[in-house]
């Protein structure tokens, strides 16, 4: 194929992330509610029809994909799906996006079925508070699963870490110097008005990443770093560490301009932004031509123009974007 994915603000779109399922184990308390209803098991896409819109998008110049959730170690048969993709010709970097509770297990599996990279999800070093944050997770699990990862040979291991001030504000130090001593990455993620939660209001828990990256050069010198994973982050190193800090800032620095990334969905949704509701019916095409994927190009490539310029968040109560971050996919 010659064809380039190219948006209506000439941005070529290289990075997709891929949702392998709604569903999670745990329940964090930024991400949904308590009592969710998923997606019955007909409206999703199975791991073929995923693999064949990952195939697709990188035959039409795709170098980079995530998969992501919900949580992506749930799904059964995962290790199907990663060896599939893995072996696509042009990928550059296969990744994921985990929760790490399943990672104890499948560490070594997911290496060796050919994934590049795993970014763990870790809000809190305290089990207590870990426990109330993910409603139903447990802290030595993810710890677990982060040594697993590490022992499986895992390179540039990057935790993400939500900050909620008067929640785990007073951990921004502590995730740090365990990222430090763990020789882990670390992304500080503003919290994103994704769904109506009832938890807490975002507008009294939001906390800039800029505060946070003030609190932690109180104790460290942060120095731009020039190198580039191809997301949203933008990272600093210290001179004493070879860590990385990355910031993502939804809110305060937006970060649309250079945007290379689109998401499919599990219901076969190619969500074009991830603050805007944009997006094209891949699943239709998909059902109706098996065989063909000529329609499912088109649909690709006609959705593009959909692709807006920026998302606009705020903190107001009433969330512009009513799915949740599971749906969103990661």
């Amino acid at each position: 194929m010659t064809a380039r994915l190219i948006d209506g603000f000439d941005r070529e779109i290289t990075y997709v992330r891929l949702s392998v399922t709604d569903r999670c184990d745990f329940r964090c308390v930024y991400c949904m509610s308590e009592d969710m209803t998923f997606l019955p098991r007909q409206q999703i896409l199975s791991l073929e029809e995923i693999y064949r819109v990952g195939r697709v998008l990188v035959e039409l110049g795709v170098k980079k994909i995530r998969l992501t959730g919900g949580e992506p170690l749930i799904r059964q048969n995962i290790l199907w799906l990663v060896e599939k993709l893995a072996a696509l010709n042009g990928l550059q970097e296969l990744t994921m996006t985990t929760n790490g509770s399943r990672l104890k297990t499948l560490a070594q599996p997911l290496k060796d079925a050919g994934l590049d990279r795993i970014n763990i999800s870790l809000d809190s070093l305290n089990a207590t508070r870990f426990h109330e944050i993910t409603r139903t997770g447990h802290l030595s699990d993810v710890l677990a699963g982060i040594t697993a990862a590490q022992q499986a040979g895992f390179q540039r291991i990057k935790l993400n870490s939500v900050i909620m001030r008067h929640r785990n504000d007073d951990e921004i130090l502590t995730l740090v110097n365990f990222a430090r001593q763990q020789q882990l990455d670390l992304a500080f993620i503003e919290e994103m008005p994704l769904g109506n939660i009832s938890e807490h209001q975002r507008i009294d828990t939001y906390i800039s990443n800029e505060e946070i990256r003030q609190r932690i050069a109180q104790e460290y010198a942060l120095l731009p770093a020039t190198d580039n994973t191809g997301g949203p982050a933008r990272y600093y190193r210290m001179t004493d560490s070879q860590s990385r800090i990355g910031f993502i800032s939804p809110h305060s620095h937006n970060f649309c301009g250079s945007c290379n990334r689109v998401r499919v969905t599990v219901e076969g949704r190619l969500l074009l932004c991830l603050g805007n509701e944009h997006s094209a019916d891949l699943r239709a095409p998909i059902r109706a031509h098996t065989d063909n994927d000529q329609p499912l190009i088109e649909t690709i490539i006609n959705a593009l123009p959909l692709k807006p310029e920026r998302h606009y968040f705020d903190l107001d109560e009433t969330p512009q974007i009513v799915r949740f971050m599971n749906m969103t996919g990661g």
